[in-house]
């Protein structure tokens, strides 16, 4: 009786196993974040936007956080709560570079080339350790257009070190960083202006003085981005392509 109640549980515990959803979790900074107040905050995350293009077959955790890097995330323990979620057949995007850059802070800045580098192959490792996959992403790029039109590249040696981690380690990899460069110059220097955050004092009520970031996302922004990102996803064989509407 004892062989059978257990044969039975194991059964009940495969099939609850079988039933679960998988999870695309998604950890990086702030250009991917959520952000408070969503219905009146003019800043969105590209990450905030994404769930629009699932189907409900898949769950998504937004892990992203303001002003964190490669380092950082792990060293306040934000991928350590990712990481004990992890199962087989769950996803993991990984988009570190804006913050690993900021060389006056010690708690965030990372060599490309060294330190950045052995996150990322970190992040990678401990994902596939748990049967997940891992799914690497370049830096959106910032608009940063000079007095002829030419948007220069503020990211330096960062996507490169995430193209030679993909290709090294054989990683479903998407370029953000190229994506984004073609969105902002579609639209050029002066429309450009409307994918980030540029109000005059009083324009926008979330803002009492004048904003000029051309970091981070507005909601047309965050959409548009989150678009390039599912229609590169969508053409992967990592089998998150059947979950995308």
């Amino acid at each position: 009786m004892k062989k059978i109640l257990l044969i039975f549980s194991l059964a009940i515990s495969t099939l609850i196993l079988a039933q679960q959803k998988p999870t695309l979790f998604l950890i990086g900074d702030s250009t991917m974040a959520n952000k408070d107040n969503p219905d009146k905050n003019p800043e969105h995350g590209w990450g905030q936007v994404l769930p629009q293009f699932f189907t409900t077959g898949i769950e998504i955790q937004n892990h992203a956080m303001n002003g964190r890097s490669s380092k950082s995330f792990r060293t306040e323990g934000r991928w350590d709560k990712v990481e004990k979620q992890l199962k087989k057949g769950d996803f993991v995007i990984i988009q570190f570079g804006h913050n690993d850059q900021k060389f006056k802070d010690s708690t965030k800045f990372t060599n490309p080339y060294t330190q950045y580098r052995a996150n990322l192959e970190r992040y990678v490792n401990e994902t596939r350790a748990k049967g997940a996959i891992p799914i690497l992403m370049t830096s959106i790029t910032r608009r940063n257009f000079n007095e002829n039109g030419v948007l220069i590249d503020t990211h330096k040696e960062y996507p490169l070190v995430v193209r030679m981690v993909a290709d090294d380690m054989k990683v479903a990899f998407v370029d953000m960083q190229l994506l984004t460069e073609q969105l902002e110059i579609s639209y050029g220097p002066e429309k450009s202006k409307l994918l980030h955050l540029h109000f005059k004092a009083g324009e926008n009520a979330y803002y009492d003085k004048d904003k000029a970031d051309d970091t981070h996302l507005s909601r047309l922004g965050a959409e548009s981005v989150a678009k390039l990102a599912v229609k590169s996803l969508k053409t992967m064989k990592t089998g998150l392509e059947k979950y995308i509407k």
